[in-house]
């Protein structure tokens, strides 16, 4: 069997057939993911379980409007962090992503060091957030805020490479 990048081993045909039927309907039985696969449903179970346990499905979740929990400003905040703050960089990012406005929080490659996905209530309470969190923080050299007016979402799965 075949290996990709950190060591996985390949997904096969089956494991593409389940991952996207997944992508397509987390809420699917497992009795109607074993059909789509062709699979008995026994096999069906364990694979998918073989899936998580590998790191392949990371998880499963409601996917929430933060609207709907009050907060309906969303914005991406890139992140420049002071040159002698590297070796701290994942512990920073650590600690972003556990305040309750981040959503996500990625590491990139470019200008910036980080990009940070938040929710907040409003103007005020993004303001209190970045003031707070991260201009204020010895490490942050410097933020860009980018508000959303708009997340338009795919409807399909990503297709297979």
């Amino acid at each position: 069997m075949g290996r990709v990048r950190n060591n996985r081993p390949a997904l096969d045909e089956i494991d593409h057939i389940l991952l996207e039927e997944l992508a397509r309907d987390g809420r699917i039985t497992n009795n109607a993911l074993a059909a789509a696969a062709g699979i008995a449903p026994s096999t069906c179970l364990g694979r998918v379980r073989a899936l998580v346990e590998r790191g392949v499905i990371r998880g499963f979740h409601a996917d929430i409007d933060p609207a709907a929990l009050g907060r309906s400003l969303q914005a991406m905040i890139s992140v420049l962090v002071h040159a002698n703050a590297r070796p701290q960089l994942a512990a920073f990012g650590e600690r972003l992503a556990a305040l309750g406005e981040v959503l996500n929080v990625y590491f990139i490659a470019g200008a910036d060091d980080y990009l940070v996905h938040v929710a907040t209530a409003d103007t005020e309470a993004l303001r209190l957030f970045v003031l707070e969190h991260l201009s204020a923080h010895p490490a942050v050299a410097r933020t860009e805020t980018i508000l959303i007016f708009e997340h338009v979402r795919p409807r399909t799965p990503p297709t297979r490479t």
